[in-house]
């Protein structure tokens, strides 16, 4: 009885296992690489000669035939720093839904954005929060007026044994 008990216990724990969410964002010691990237000390709005607020279009489903059958897509956002010499500050990287409601909040502390760094964020798959019509809105400075950043969405999906992927370009809204 013992044996069958074992068994059956470290079935459940496989299955539990195999059934947890892991964070797409994480680095290879399960670090959350936004977290990582918090300042201690956030530049003062003073300090800025640079500020801006994108938007950032997101599909997290796309309808895919005549029968108004939709397909779940992966997101990602990527916010990237083309400054050879200036860090890039984001404070804000929110995600709406297509009715407009706020989804969640990445950022809870300023994150520090090296120079030619890039970050990205993962909407997984099977994450159907957002719908068609999500959105990223996020709030970006710099010390330097001369900072260019980009920040982009790319949605990867597949129908049957078809893949597909596009991108997004995010726009500024200040």
């Amino acid at each position: 009885m013992k044996l069958r008990e074992l068994i059956l216990g470290i079935s459940y724990l496989i299955i539990f296992v195999s059934c947890t969410k892991t964070n797409p964002n994480t680095d290879e010691t399960g670090a959350d690489e936004l977290a990582s990237l918090e300042v201690s000390d956030p530049i003062e709005k003073s300090e800025t000669e640079y500020s801006d607020v994108i938007y950032v279009p997101i599909y997290s489903d796309i309808y895919i035939d005549v029968n108004n059958q939709n397909s779940l897509l992966a997101a990602t956002l990527s916010i990237r720093n083309t400054s050879y010499s200036d860090s890039l500050f984001i404070s804000t990287i929110d995600y709406f839904n297509t009715d407009g409601s706020l989804v969640r909040s990445y950022v809870e502390n300023q994150i520090s954005l090296r120079p030619m760094a890039t970050i990205n964020y993962v909407i997984e798959r099977e994450d159907d929060t957002g719908g068609s019509g999500a959105n990223f809105i996020v709030r970006l400075s710099a010390k330097n007026a001369n900072v260019k950043p980009i920040v982009q969405a790319v949605m990867v999906g597949q129908n049957g044994n078809k893949g597909f992927s596009f991108t997004t370009d995010g726009y500024s809204i200040k």
